[in-house]
């Protein structure tokens, strides 16, 4: 880095930092593409089908927000998981106009299966971390979240 005027070390750059974190959210995703990739369901789908599984039956709407991805993005994956036999469409007993999702035996078994491969990832690809500055990061990230909204 240069040197400031004073002659003291610059910090990182927003530039450098938006960089490294992009380059690191890119490597993070690959990693976790490549060892999910044999629980079955790609990451997207199973984000969506292990909400469904905890929270079900729920709304897509309501699937879309726990995710944090457009709701018709979370239509297209649930409609993909219904085709696949791990969630099926409810109707909403105190509205009946209104479709719930819930995971069928099937998907809540597909989707323990990949909480469990995800956790072991996420310890392993995590590990490197001081596990005392985890809380730290969380709350940095959550502050970028909350810019997101």
């Amino acid at each position: 880095m240069p040197d400031r005027p004073d002659g003291q070390k610059a910090g990182p750059t927003a530039v450098e930092l938006a960089d490294t974190f992009g380059r690191v959210a890119k490597i993070l995703a690959r990693e976790f593409d490549d060892r999910l990739g044999e629980v079955g369901v790609s990451f997207p789908r199973a984000r969506v089908l292990v909400e469904v599984n905890r929270s079900g039956p729920i709304r897509v709407t309501d699937v879309a927000a726990a995710v944090g991805i457009a709701q018709g993005t979370a239509s297209t994956l649930l409609e993909a998981l219904v085709r696949d036999g791990l969630v099926e469409r409810s109707q909403d007993p105190a509205d009946r106009r209104v479709t719930q999702m819930i995971a069928t035996s099937e998907g809540a078994r597909q989707a323990e299966t990949w909480l469990r491969a995800y956790q072991a990832a996420a310890e392993d690809l995590f590990a490197p971390l001081p596990h005392s500055r985890w809380s730290e990061l969380i709350d940095l990230m959550t502050a970028l979240d909350g810019r997101a909204h």
